[in-house]
């Protein structure tokens, strides 16, 4: 697991994370944001989690799947969307 994207999804959660007792199921849901893009076709097996708007939407889904956020209607409707956007974005997807 790339230590800099765990250390940013662990930031970027509600209230931040600054232990590591979470480690392990953030990077499960990260490993399970990138396999969600994946089914939807975002680049498949060559998902690049440096790209920033896949970074971004990884974070969204753990973001919407660590614990039970308040907001979480909000952040599963903004995940939808910009999985949607990647999985039509030419350059993303594994579509021919």
């Amino acid at each position: 697991m790339n230590t800099l994207t765990l250390s940013k999804v662990k930031l970027a959660l509600d209230p931040p994370i600054v232990t590591n007792e979470f480690d392990e199921q953030i990077e499960e849901l990260i490993s399970a944001g990138l396999a969600d893009l994946g089914i939807a076709g975002v680049n498949g097996e060559n998902v690049e989690i440096t790209n920033p708007l896949i970074r971004q939407a990884v974070i969204t889904y753990c973001k919407m799947n660590f614990h039970e956020p308040d907001n979480y209607e909000r952040l599963k409707a903004s995940y939808d969307e910009q999985k949607a956007q990647l999985s039509m974005a030419s350059g993303f997807t594994t579509w021919l």
